[in-house]
């Protein structure tokens, strides 16, 4: 239950004063609807209002405050045409202050004939110097109103500038003075102020990068704190050791050896599972570089000591790969693996449940459904989850909860993930990496070319599926809009169509899953040459023989999702190809993004580049569910404090009592203010 005294920080945005039914339209747009939202809604920059006594030239450019009188108004055109109000300085220059709406409030504000004190930005047109919509007109006894350094807010249509700083200082009054939860000798070492010290400042001086810092930090500390606290919990909990004998694994005959990043990676795991406390690892792997046998291997553990394992996936077309790649693997091996999913009916799901009760099938493969209430396992001793991103934290938890013990518990992930992210967003998990590729894997060739080749692709288009090859086709990103972008693909879609014939298919975010299904099994079979597809949907299904990949528009993309979609030929041992359209207005960052995509095929390096470019609030162009968004600290601040602020969080943890003691019944606080206070229930539930 959150602390009493953070709750004026909880009220509904409406608690404070002026605002109604009209202005929470704008705040809800930007989702600022509790008074902690404006609190947290800092400002994005800074004008710096240059009190001047007269005009000058100079300045034109800057945002100055001057004293002015207004000595005449012209409005040609009617009632709705501008405002040009004449003003004279103390020296008798002139300048035109132009209104283009509220001609009225205008001319209340400067009244012929009596001096105010203007501010805004000066500009020249022509002869003319010119303030268009000064920000502010006061009285001259009034300039203490008008700080020499204003913040600048983001903000939405039917909210002024203005008006958001009067909220965000009611939000300040709210502030409570809270005891400090940052480790004394790191709090000095950055010179940081308290809290409430801070988050004050941050608003009124949005230039003092110290404030921010602090601010930054808190929230980085209460996401690592609350990871550190699942991580003691899940430690806590006795689990089941599972001891594996090798007699099953043994018994695998693979078209390759192992590389070393798989053998170390299944011996961490094989270390891991072996213990009573429960397994809680993730294993990172670039596309290509063989997670699926690490995982198979840690099922094999599994029911060679007698237990239970399900592999979790996020869509039913990857759980049937899973299935059908595993399932030859073991062939004429003495273990029974099922498939389950949404679509499995009738005896077929009943024949599943059933062996799952009596212990007879020791792998289960499958979409959510693996977790509904009606599936019950006998001996549950791992989970594994593919694409670990797509899950949720309640979802993970469902599917633990179905063993009488804490099952193991391995996610996996092919979005390689910088370090930095590792930490904020996986810090209650050990991690283990395969930064190897199998042998026979050849590098993807990738070119980019401009999009006024556009003719010349499509015509190797038709010698590539000539050579009975297949192809993916993406379509750029229009705009922020599935509407928008379905439009591009159905297009190329008819283009190519009309050149090729029926091998072309498409596939997007709109269709229904049996639909999509069924236009992706067509393209496994190799019935469809040529699919194309918008970004919004998975197209990571394994096809050995689609070795070209073109993405229209690369330059709108980011560079994790390029190699993802580059990841998707290259999975055979012949040679594919990559080909990036481009347009031709480019930025220096693009182009350094699309010439890093030539030079290397390095998930893990590609990875770091992206952090550095887009920031951490998104992995792959699309926001990670189930996992830590920040609202204050941005992606520089996070790699820079990331490491002291789980540093910190496990001495809180392991050194000064956790949350029991004094600086962590203030970091208790700080876990219900940024709103990680599910951690705090993991200390009751473990």
């Amino acid at each position: 239950m959150r602390p009493d005294v953070l709750n004026p920080l909880f009220a509904e945005t409406e608690a404070l004063k002026g605002v109604g039914p009209q202005l929470m339209k704008p705040l809800k747009k930007l989702g600022l609807t509790r008074v902690v939202d404006l609190l947290f809604h800092l400002p994005t920059g800074f004008v710096d209002r240059k009190r001047v006594a007269r005009l000058d030239e100079d300045d034109v450019g800057r945002t100055i405050t001057v004293p002015l009188t207004a000595v005449d108004y012209r409005q040609s055109g009617g009632p709705k045409a501008p405002l040009r109000v004449h003003a004279m300085d103390a020296g008798g220059d002139y300048v035109s202050l132009i209104y283009f709406r509220n001609p009225g409030w205008a001319r209340q504000q400067l009244p012929l004939g009596e001096a105010r004190l203007v501010s805004g930005r000066l500009d020249r047109y022509g002869q003319e110097l010119q303030i268009v919509h000064p920000d502010h007109v006061v009285g001259l006894d009034e300039a203490d109103q008008l700080p020499e350094r204003e913040p600048i807010y983001g903000l939405s249509e039917g909210l002024t500038n203005k008006r958001l700083g009067e909220l965000a200082r009611q939000a300040l009054g709210r502030a409570p003075e809270l005891a400090e939860w940052i480790e004394p000798s790191l709090k000095a070492k950055h010179g940081w102020a308290g809290w409430s010290a801070a988050l004050a400042t941050a608003h009124g001086d949005p230039a003092d990068t110290a404030a921010r810092d602090r601010l930054a930090y808190d929230e980085i500390f209460a996401n690592q704190l609350a990871l550190s606290l699942v991580r003691a919990s899940s430690r806590r909990r006795k689990g089941a050791p599972l001891a594996g004998d090798g007699s099953l694994r043994g018994l695998l005959k693979l078209p390759y050896a192992p590389t070393g990043a798989q053998l170390r990676s299944t011996a961490e795991i094989e270390g891991d599972m072996a213990q009573g406390v429960p397994m809680l690892r993730l294993l990172q792997g670039d596309v290509g570089s063989g997670k699926t046998l690490v995982a198979l291997n840690a099922m094999l553990i599994a029911a060679e000591a007698g237990a239970q394992a399900a592999l979790l996936a996020p869509t039913e077309i990857l759980a049937r790969q899973h299935f059908e790649t595993i399932s030859r693997q073991l062939a004429g091996l003495p273990v029974n693996v099922a498939i389950l999913t949404g679509r499995d009916k009738g005896k077929a799901r009943d024949s599943t449940l059933m062996g799952l009760a009596d212990g007879s099938i020791q792998i289960l493969i499958g979409t959510h459904a693996i977790f509904q209430d009606a599936v019950g396992y006998k001996q549950l001793g791992l989970v594994v989850i593919d694409e670990q991103h797509r899950f949720g934290v309640a979802q993970r938890l469902l599917l633990t909860a179905k063993a009488e013990r804490p099952p193991h518990l391995l996610a996996m992930t092919a979005t390689p993930i910088p370090r930095t992210l590792t930490l904020t967003h996986y810090g209650e998990m050990d991690v283990s990496r395969l930064d190897e590729m199998p042998p026979g894997r050849q590098p993807i060739e990738t070119r980019v070319l401009s999009q006024e080749r556009l003719d010349e692709v499509i015509d190797a288009l038709g010698r590539h599926i000539g050579q009975d090859k297949q192809a993916y086709w993406v379509c750029p990103l229009v705009e922020e809009s599935e509407v928008s972008d379905l439009a591009a693909a159905e297009e190329r879609h008819r283009v190519l169509q009309l050149r090729f014939g029926n091998v072309v298919g498409l596939v997007h975010g709109r269709m229904k899953g049996p639909e999509k299904d069924a236009v992706m099994a067509a393209f496994q079979r190799g019935e469809l040459k040529v699919l194309v597809a918008t970004v919004v949907i998975e197209v990571g299904v394994d096809v050995p023989n689609a070795t070209l990949m073109i993405i229209e528009g690369a330059d709108r993309f980011g560079l994790a999702q390029l190699h993802q979609l580059r990841g998707r030929v290259g999975r055979g041992d012949q040679q594919s190809v990559c080909l990036l359209l481009r347009g031709n207005a480019l930025s220096e960052t693009t182009r350094a993004r699309l010439a890093l995509m030539r030079e290397t095929n390095d998930g893990f390096r590609i990875a770091e580049e992206d952090l550095r470019l887009r920031g951490g609030g998104e992995l792959l162009g699309t926001r990670q569910s189930g996992e830590a968004g920040f609202r204050l600290a941005n992606a520089e601040q996070v790699q820079a404090l990331a490491q002291a602020a789980t540093d910190d969080a496990r001495l809180l943890v392991d050194r000064d009592g956790g949350l029991d003691g004094p600086r962590g019944q203030a970091a208790r606080l700080l876990l219900y203010l940024m709103e990680r206070d599910a951690a705090v229930a993991t200390l009751r539930s473990g």
